[in-house]
């Protein structure tokens, strides 16, 4: 067998709703070769065309204000010198493509899918002949089709796979470990031979390339087995061969994780029998700025971010991941809960998945368990989220028949779903699935336990809490509806949507009922679309005391058309550039008790508030603190039982430097400040990774951020950063920030800073290499300039 990237050299053009409002007519026959592609454009894949925008304050927020909606075409010219023989294949594999794709060779119809989220294989054998094919895909992309930004596109990576007549099925290799010292193996064969052949198998565990155990049978004894955990995410490499007449016909490599996994009531998640902590959170599946194409390096970066919060966990929030995360996790210790649907019959939108559930759910159950049941990062599937058939008798049936699909093709795993329903967990909907999952439920998980002792509870969905980076407003009220000024959320974390609450709450909840496994929080990182409380109609951004502000906001809102102007969500610990608001160090000083930090809010540039209340709120890992003002000190406050901050409400602003020293258990263990900052005079960029890989698709990240003379950030600054890329080793990718009204292009060469951060993303071009100068300036301020490396491509890991 042989797999190779089919991602380059793509034409591709719209129909349908078109990102300006108008409507472009689908003329007839593009599936068939010939037909015309004026005007058409050359890409590569993974493709988002929703993010290319423009962002429209007439689309709704809750998706995103781009214009993913539509219909596209994507063709390529296939040449194959010569068909296989014999029974040989050539297939089409497809990560995701969002929506409806249908795969089109040399005019026929060769294969189709429903679900965006799901990857499929089509044959396209039968269809082809000897020297140029024409491939044509086809996807429509319903409005009304999700409660989030979705994509357009083919935002996945395609492969081009070529098999002889007997081979390895595709995901038919099941590895499973009843024990750490064994592995069991079942491979699957297909045969397009058309009569019966003789086979065998060969399966060799490897370690750093070398054979460390090795069988003809379905079982493997592992010496001294090196286990998978979140600390130690040890991989093994199972190489399949498979023989016929004694020739090897056909080969697999396959990561392994050998880890055993067990669900306690009591004790929650036991990994290596070991209790792990889920300290998770939930993703939508776009990269921020980049939308939702696959970028491994975004992928991996976001999972660099969460390992320093401290998290160990992801949820994909609501739908299968991409091949790329799951292989991300397996190598940097996070564990998966891998989730299957949004809705099943009763949808939630007009054009949702509940119009294909009954006709495809099976199907995508089956593709996404075969694909994923191999990653020992996962460790439960899930069903659905906020279903809304968790109140009625029909839903638990409904329930227990998925349950049973995931059995079928996993018996190895658990079954789980997020329930938001509170009577799900009394109703005897929570008996039709292995794990029981609420949703904001933190005051029920003791009269849960009581009622069911036998089964695990978890926070499948906490907090909600939302904030905007670098923004606060006064007076600071613990009533979590009153932090909501200007589109904007207050970030001294205790504002939410009704349903939500600040993430205290939640960790009282578990410290009270220590049987409960953890929780995944809503959410690791600001996402496209969901900009709660600020959804299309809403006037929360109205909420002023100040005449003038309001009336600024007014006019603002009647531009838009009586809309909100909000494009993004607030929930996130990070922001949609990954810069981390003040609440990822609540968290971390949660998740990581043994790292000494400490972090004051709010900042202290404050000009026209002197002698005026300013709370300040320190997060730390320590149990105790002092705060002083200017070297006076304003008292020292001890962590009460259930207490998770330490706040110094009386706080009179004065300009200088506010500094805590963090106690433990009586021993000084970390310091913080907070500085009035002088008038922005520069700027600076920082390079995540200076040298990047020349293949098209690796990336750099880098920050800008707008400094005084001595380079501490001016979070009150807001230039209008332009920026230059000199070179052509690469290309720029995005600029963005993490004003989530901000509603400028992600593709342009120009973005204003928000609280003194932007963010400007650098991507390899396809054999790229030499290094590229990236400046960047603003008016009145010195501007700065970077330079990145862009070197051979790296070797596959």
């Amino acid at each position: 067998m042989t797999r190779e990237s089919l991602d380059r050299g793509w034409t591709f053009a719209r129909f349908g709703p078109m990102p300006d409002g108008t409507t472009r007519p689908e003329p007839d026959g593009l599936e068939r070769p010939g037909a015309s592609e004026s005007g058409w454009r050359t890409l590569d894949l993974p493709h988002d065309w929703g993010i290319e925008g423009p962002f429209r304050a007439d689309l709704p927020g809750n998706t995103g204000k781009l214009p993913w909606a539509g219909i596209g075409w994507y063709r390529k010219r296939l040449t194959l010198p010569r068909l296989p023989e014999g029974g040989g294949r050539v297939y089409l594999d497809l990560d995701g493509a969002m929506s409806h794709p249908k795969v089109f060779v040399n005019g026929t119809l060769a294969g189709e899918w429903a679900y965006g989220y799901t990857s499929f294989r089509v044959d396209l054998t039968p269809h082809l002949k000897p020297g140029e094919n024409q491939l044509a895909i086809r996807l429509d992309n319903p409005p009304d089709s999700s409660r989030w930004y979705p994509g357009g596109g083919i935002y996945r990576h395609v492969w081009l796979v070529k098999t002889g007549p007997v081979h390895l099925a595709p995901d038919g290799i099941f590895v499973k470990t009843p024990r750490p010292d064994t592995l069991t193996v079942t491979a699957e064969i297909e045969n397009h031979t058309g009569g019966a052949v003789a086979t065998s198998l060969r399966h060799e565990l490897l370690w750093a390339g070398r054979a460390v155990a090795r069988t003809e049978t379905d079982t493997l004894a592992v010496p001294s087995p090196k286990l998978w955990s979140v600390e130690k995410p040890n991989l093994y490499t199972l190489r399949t061969t498979l023989f016929q007449g004694g020739k090897e016909i056909d080969r697999a490599d396959t990561a392994v994780g050998i880890r055993t996994v067990a669900w306690d009531a009591e004790k929650g998640l036991l990994l290596n029998g070991k209790r792990v902590e889920l300290k998770g959170v939930c993703n939508h599946h776009d990269l921020g700025i980049l939308g939702t194409a696959v970028h491994e390096r975004a992928i991996e970066r976001q999972l660099e971010l969460l390992k320093e919060l401290g998290c160990n966990a992801i949820r994909t929030s609501h739908n299968p991941p991409a091949p790329e995360l799951l292989d991300a996790c397996d190598r940097m210790g996070f564990v998966v809960l891998d989730e299957a649907f949004d809705c099943w019959r009763r949808g939630k939108t007009k054009n949702g998945y509940h119009l294909d559930f009954d006709a495809w759910h099976e199907r995508d159950i089956v593709a996404l368990v075969r694909r994923d049941r191999n990653h020992p990062c996962v460790v439960t599937w899930s069903s659905g989220n906020e279903i809304p058939e968790q109140g009625s008798a029909a839903g638990a049936a409904l329930s227990r028949e998925l349950t049973a699909l995931f059995h079928r093709e996993d018996p190895t795993r658990s079954v789980t779903a997020g329930c938001n329903d509170g009577r799900a967990g009394s109703n005897g909907f929570s008996e039709t699935i292995d794990l029981f999952g609420y949703n904001y439920k933190p005051h029920l998980y003791e009269g849960f336990h009581a009622r069911y002792p036998r089964q695990l509870v978890y926070g499948s969905e906490t907090s909600s809490c939302v904030s905007s980076y670098g923004e606060y407003f006064f007076p600071v009220e613990q009533d979590k509806s009153k932090g909501f000024f200007n589109y904007q959320c207050s970030s001294y974390d205790l504002y939410a949507p009704p349903w939500a609450m600040k993430p205290e709450l939640e960790w009282e909840g578990i410290d009270k009922n220590p049987f409960v496994a953890g929780e995944f929080v809503w959410t690791g990182f600001d996402y496209l679309g969901e900009p709660t409380p600020y959804n299309n109609d809403s006037t929360n951004g109205l909420n002023f005391t100040n005449p003038d502000e309001r009336k600024k906001a007014l006019a603002l809102f009647e531009k838009l058309g009586g809309k909100s102007p909000s494009r993004s969500s607030y929930f996130g610990i990070l922001d949609l550039c990954g810069f981390q608001k003040d609440r990822f160090f609540l968290y971390q000083s949660r998740w990581r008790p043994d790292l000494a930090m400490a972090h004051l809010l709010p900042h202290w540039n404050w000009a026209g508030r002197e002698g005026q209340v300013t709370p300040m709120h320190l997060y730390t890992s320590g149990d105790e603190a002092e705060l002083f003002l200017n070297g006076k000190s304003l008292g020292r406050k001890k962590k009460a039982p259930f207490e998770y901050r330490l706040v110094w409400d009386d706080v009179l602003y004065a300009p200088g430097e506010l500094r805590a020293v963090a106690y433990k258990k009586g021993k000084r263990w970390a310091e913080t400040s907070r500085r009035t900052t002088g008038e922005p005079v520069q700027l600076t960029l920082t390079a995540d990774r200076p040298k990047i890989a020349g293949d098209g698709r690796d990336l750099s990240f880098v920050a800008v951020a707008v400094t005084d003379a001595r380079g501490e950030v001016v979070p009150t600054a807001s230039p209008l950063v332009r920026f230059e890329l000199l070179g052509e080793a690469a290309e720029m990718a995005a600029l963005g920030n993490g004003d989530a009204t901000d509603l400028t292009g992600f593709q342009g060469t120009q973005y204003a800073a928000f609280h003194g951060l932007a963010l400007a993303i650098v991507r390899a071009r396809h054999d790229g290499k030499g290094s590229v100068r990236l400046r960047a300036s603003a008016d009145g301020l010195r501007g700065a300039e970077l330079t990145l490396s862009v070197e051979a491509p790296r070797k596959k890991r």
